[in-house]
């Protein structure tokens, strides 16, 4: 990092001058001062001698920062530092600014109790700061004598009406003057400016550091390039944007927007539908609504867009590239429709080296994160860990592997943080078939056949919005289904109405044939008054044996095993959580059997409904009080977990 305070002044403000005087104006014409500005290549004014440095210190009552200071014995004063402030005050010109356009008390309406000392120093600073911005384009300049670093300079705040948004900090004045001399930069060679190409040393630097940086990423160093990558950004050089996003999205930043590579043919059949995948769901985006980062793109990638966005918002985009990576994402994706998530991340992980860049500014492989089933798979620790692998014919160090996320066993339905944390769940186990097969055991109908992956969210935002509240005799839960452990399938349902034990049907006889079949319906956390918990296991077609423990009784059919015993987990052994953890751990221990936390409530899996899981009364029979204990949110407007109801 620079030193501020040995900065050498002059030779940085003669290139830029030079750089300046170089590139002609947008409207072709220059002001007399410009002309003769440009004339001696030099944007500034003569220098100040220290009896003049001193003087002015003297009529403001404060010595001035050691940046400021050196740049005043250079140059008294600076023209078009940046592109909005156009005369930058000199000895004669600065001035305390006294809050002279009231922007201290309209920035202080906006703080709230909460705000953080810095934005609270944003808005008082207008009233002590010294002004620096002598002519502009609505842009205010202050420097903070209160804001002083170790290093002895004053903070810098900017802030210009047509931003909309809070000042700008810079730590110094050399901090500040660094940022307008990229400023300049970006202005002259951002993506939309017209005008003759502009090129200098300057720009071939930073064109150099972004082919650095590329290499850098491709190696694994993504730490690196991110910073180099950045600086060029900053410069508006024209790929180091697209480039730096591409390590911005996978390394856990939701927001990107690939300029300059998306509307490149060669980029956008991957690039877009990871652009579109986080708009594609809002309701106001049809097919002819596009990000405005596609100005510019010709016909044929405008027409891509199109068709990438209704692909994606129908769930129907499948990120399929070529090669051995590519059937690397084919068994990663197989796995992870079926729920195994962590193996899914392992195969694809151990592809990397075989995946092959689109072009020479591609980075590492986008597309999946926008495929339904295998985007889930993505989180900021496994993203990292792509980014530190080497790949596209780089070689480098092999980072360690991330954590798995799914812990085994069926405890984790306990834990405080799960989805199933506030309401109640229940599942289907069954030995020995399948996902694909579950529905012809739990669905009516001949010939059913597994939906489209869904995630839980998308699954409780489609269920009836009265179904969690009331047990109707149309109990059909819509399940998500995958594989659970070594030999076992489950179909699971996040969402489940009330429970009802007196027209309860277990699903498990009808899922058993050939085999045996496990579920489970636990609400252990819906309060003491409304706890239950209902266990059955049948094989071949028949009930083995069951229990139901509902409002502290327990009632028992066949002969459970001990481990099973519901004896050995209710009788004031705790909360509620506390038995939920033993009984499931006992479940896992007894069929072996787990889900996968990370794709029930991170992931998208294959849905089917199945039949009612509450048998209908008796026709002729008179309706019966039924106590049921509602899973509804807050937020539905029902009753909160755990409130009895009763309907006659």
């Amino acid at each position: 990092m620079t030193d501020s305070a040995s900065f050498d002044w002059r030779p940085f403000l003669l290139k830029w001058s030079g750089e300046w005087a170089d590139c002609p104006p947008d409207d072709e014409t220059r002001s007399e001062q410009d002309t003769a500005a440009q004339r001696a290549r030099w944007l500034g004014f003569p220098p100040a001698s220290e009896e003049r440095i001193v003087a002015m210190e003297a009529r403001l009552g404060r010595r001035m920062p050691p940046s400021y200071r050196e740049f005043l014995k250079v140059s008294d004063g600076w023209q078009h530092a940046g592109g909005f402030v156009w005369l930058l005050a000199g000895t004669a010109e600065a001035r305390w600014h006294d809050d002279a356009y009231g922007l201290a008390d309209t920035f202080e309406e906006y703080l709230d109790e909460d705000a953080e000392p810095e934005e609270r120093r944003g808005a008082e600073v207008w009233r002590h700061g010294l002004q620096l911005d002598v002519e502009s384009d609505a842009t205010r300049l202050v420097m903070d004598p209160d804001g002083v670093g170790e290093d002895g300079e004053w903070a810098v705040y900017s802030w210009a009406s047509w931003r909309a948004a809070p000042p700008r900090h810079y730590p110094s004045f050399f901090a500040f003057m660094q940022d307008m001399h990229r400023e300049f930069h970006s202005l002259r060679a951002g993506p939309h400016h017209e005008g003759p190409v502009f090129v200098n040393d300057t720009t071939r630097e930073q064109d150099a550091l972004v082919d650095e940086a590329r290499l850098e990423a491709l190696r694994g160093g993504w730490g690196r390039a991110q910073e180099l990558l950045d600086g060029a950004a900053g410069y508006g050089r024209p790929r180091a944007a697209g480039l730096g996003d591409q390590i911005r999205r996978l390394s856990g930043h939701r927001e990107a927007s690939f300029e300059g590579l998306v509307t490149d043919p060669r980029y956008a059949p991957e690039l877009l539908p990871v652009l579109v995948a986080g708009q594609a769901a809002r309701p106001y985006l049809d097919g002819s609504t596009l990000p405005f980062v596609l100005r510019g793109a010709d016909d044929e990638v405008m027409a891509l867009a199109r068709a990438t966005v209704e692909l994606v918002r129908s769930g129907g985009y499948r990120y399929a590239p070529g090669g051995p990576f590519g059937e690397a994402v084919e068994r990663a994706r197989e796995l992870a429709r079926w729920g195994d998530t962590d193996e899914a991340w392992q195969t694809l992980r151990e592809a990397l080296p075989w995946w092959e860049p689109l072009g020479p500014d591609h980075l590492a492989p986008l597309g999946w994160v926008a495929d339904p089933v295998l985007g889930p798979l993505l989180t900021s620790e496994r993203g990292r860990e792509l980014l530190s692998t080497p790949r596209g014919g780089q070689v480098g160090g092999v980072p360690e592997p991330t954590a798995g996320l799914d812990p085994g066993g069926l405890a984790w339905l306990a834990d405080p943080g799960s989805l199933t944390s506030r309401t109640c769940y229940r599942f289907v186990l069954v030995e020995g078939v399948e996902p694909a097969e579950l529905p012809e055991r739990l669905a009516d109908g001949a010939g059913a056949v597994l939906g489209r992956p869904r995630s839980f969210w998308e699954i409780r935002r489609s269920a009836p919005r009265y179904r969690r509240a009331f047990p109707y005799e149309d109990d059909e839960a819509c399940v998500t289904v995958g594989r659970a452990g070594p030999g076992w399938s489950f179909a699971f349902d996040g969402a489940p109405a009330g429970f009802d034990r007196h027209q309860f049907v277990s699903p498990a006889p009808a899922a058993s044939p050939g085999t045996r079949a496990v579920v489970v319906w636990c609400g252990l956390r819906a309060g003491s008054r409304g706890a239950f918990f209902h266990l059955s296991v049948a094989r071949d077609g028949a009930e083995q044996y069951a229990f139901t423990y509902v409002d502290t009784e327990v009632r028992t059919r066949g002969e459970v095993p001990q481990a099973l015993d519901p004896g050995r987990f209710f009788g004031g052994r705790g909360d509620g959580a506390e038995v939920e953890r033993s009984l499931l751990e006992a479940v896992a221990r007894e069929f072996g059997a787990r889900l996968p936390r990370h794709a029930i409530e991170a992931g998208r899996l294959h849905t089917f409904t199945t039949r009612s899981w509450t048998a209908p009364e008796e026709a002729g029979s008179r309706p019966r009080v039924r106590s049921y204990w509602t899973t509804a949110r807050p937020e539905d407007g029902q009753p909160e977990d755990g409130e009895r109801r009763r309907l006659s």
